[in-house]
């Protein structure tokens, strides 16, 4: 993300409603999607779940896997690295509730649109 989020739990806080949101409206630009196509209900929410998680949630989700495969074998590198990551201390965390954030606004949207109107 290219927003200037806070440090620490606050900015994980932000980034999982932003991860949330995106996935609400990816949900309704499926099912709309989904609907012109004749397509059934599950694979626009199999869509809309990978579009979220790859929108809401990919550059850091990125950056941690670079950090688990890139051979940082010297302290160089290693800053290198950690320089282009904002908050290096919570990536970890920040990418396991973007993800659940991603799919929850899914999840919401889905309910949302299953729900009968009185």
């Amino acid at each position: 993300m290219n927003l200037p989020l806070p440090m620490g739990w606050p900015g994980v806080m932000l980034a999982t409603l932003i991860a949330f949101a995106i996935g609400f409206a990816l949900w309704w630009l499926w099912r709309f999607v989904a609907r012109r196509a004749g397509w059934p209900e599950a694979r626009a929410i199999g869509w809309a779940c990978v579009s979220a998680v790859v929108v809401g949630a990919g550059i850091d989700s990125w950056h941690l896997f670079y950090l688990g495969v890139a051979q940082l074998e010297s302290p160089v590198y290693a800053r290198i690295a950690l320089s282009k990551i904002h908050d290096p201390d919570m990536l970890g965390t920040r990418v396991l509730l973007e993800w659940a954030g991603a799919v929850t606004g899914v999840v919401a949207g889905w309910m949302m649109a299953r729900r009968p109107v009185d």
